[in-house]
């Protein structure tokens, strides 16, 4: 397959997944500019609150982005049987994996007032997160099928099941926070609300669609029954997958906790600045999991020249994607912060200046962080997983998370010297992730087999 044809097969595969992605977080940028008009005080607690479901969220996740990985390939080799048995024991393990981590999410003002944060704001964070909780089992779940969805191509489905939760989001959020409709006023614990039923809704709808229209696995017939041999492979690949993701997020609910000792204002600024750098991370995100598809499936054909010119242009693509997400913080920080803020909020002024320095500096980790997820993809898609672990480790906690608290308290550089340690490590997992996968894994894989096709 020539270049061009890589191309357009990815954006054909990756594109849906994109929307898919942005309308997912389009959910968490709707409830953040929602709490920002209900108030600033509101925003740092709600930007804390989520920041701890997220980072629980994204560990979770490694078991249902081991199924794609899996899955493709066993739908290359046209093993229905694996395919059915990998996508169940994804599904058995998101759910064990959130009855071990409920109880954090329910005693949560301990560990955040532990962290350092401020009782007020934990203990608000806390009554958000205990309604939140039930939510973390829809929304794995969901996640999960979507990855099984993904993996045999069907990413249309993947984006308009989340483009249908996306408006109710934003009318359950209007109705419960603010009070109306009819609704009361319910302030934060509105916002958890509307988010709960946002991951119900969107898991209720994905599992009708494969019911009626995604038969040939028969997935949820004697979806009880246990599976212990694939059990163990689902659970090899996620663990890893799940830890370097843990990382990576790691780093980040590390950031939120130092900018909480800043106080309300830069923590503030914080979630501002990281739900629109999130937001376009979602391209580069789409274009990681359409790599992991036609990985999976080179790798199921054994068909190696395929993979690294298919790696080479969603590389490529990234950059691109970078390069206009760059342009347009550096042009338009200030209104795209002011979105989030009601115009009368009297701490509007301080937080869009510091914001405007921190989007700034969002602009220069987008290429370093959409080159290290999109090589992820495709390291996910050989089903290599422990040492891109142990890299992401290395990056986020041995280089990113020690620069961000010298630069921000040591040398006293505060909101700033934070961000350049998220950059710092970012660009650490980019240069070990790449290296990984174009000098050690291809080289590899190319000895294993002569290709087995072009398809």
């Amino acid at each position: 397959m020539s270049y061009p044809a890589h191309v357009r097969a990815i954006l054909v595969l990756g594109v849906p997944l994109v929307g898919g992605h942005m309308a997912q977080m389009g959910i968490g940028l709707t409830d953040t500019i929602m709490v920002g008009w209900y108030g600033a005080e509101a925003l740092a607690t709600v930007t804390l609150a989520n920041t701890l479901f997220f980072t629980l969220f994204l560990f979770g996740c490694g078991f249902a982005w081991a199924v794609m990985p899996m899955v493709a390939s066993y739908a290359a080799e046209g093993d229905n049987r694996q395919v059915r048995r990998a996508t169940r024991m994804g599904l058995w393990l998101s759910a064990l994996f959130c009855v071990v981590m409920f109880p954090l999410l329910w005693w949560s003002e301990a560990l955040l007032r532990a962290l350092g944060q401020t009782p007020d704001i934990a203990a608000e964070a806390q009554v958000y997160l205990r309604v939140l909780a039930f939510g973390l089992l829809p929304a794995l779940v969901t996640m999960t099928l979507k990855s099984y969805l993904a993996a045999l191509e069907k990413t249309q489905v993947v984006f308009w099941v989340t483009v249908v939760a996306l408006p109710y989001n934003a009318l359950a959020n209007y109705a419960l926070i603010f009070g109306n409709f009819g609704f009361p006023e319910l302030g934060l614990q509105g916002a958890a609300i509307a988010s709960l039923s946002t991951h119900v809704v969107s898991m209720l709808v994905v599992v009708a669609y494969i019911l009626a229209f995604v038969r040939t696995h028969s997935l949820f017939q004697r979806l009880w029954k246990p599976d212990n041999e694939m059990f163990a492979q689902v659970f090899r690949l996620g663990v890893p997958i799940g830890l370097t993701s843990l990382s990576e997020t790691g780093l980040f609910a590390a950031s939120a906790i130092m900018m909480g000792w800043l106080g309300t204002i830069p923590l503030a600024a914080h979630g501002i600045a990281l739900q629109l750098a999130s937001m376009l991370f979602m391209l580069h995100l789409g274009l990681s999991n359409a790599a992991t598809v036609r990985a999976g499936n080179a790798f199921g054909r054994r068909d190696w020249p395929h993979m690294a010119r298919g790696g080479v242009v969603a590389l490529a693509l990234s950059a691109c994607v970078a390069a206009i997400t760059m342009v347009l913080f550096v042009a338009l920080p200030e209104p795209l912060i002011a979105i989030f803020l009601d115009p009368e909020d009297p701490a509007r002024a301080d937080i869009i200046e510091m914001g405007i320095t921190l989007l700034i500096l969002a602009a220069v980790f987008q290429l370093v962080d959409g080159a290290q997820v999109v090589v992820l993809g495709l390291l996910r898609g050989v089903q290599d997983a422990r040492v891109p672990m142990v890299y992401a480790a290395v990056s986020y906690f041995g280089i990113g998370l020690p620069a961000a608290y010298v630069l921000g308290f040591v040398l006293d550089w505060g909101a700033t010297g934070i961000w350049i340690g998220l950059v710092l490590g970012l660009a650490g997992a980019a240069v070990l992730l790449n290296h990984r996968f174009w000098f050690r894994m291809m080289p590899d894989l190319s000895r294993l087999a002569a290709p087995a096709g072009n398809a």
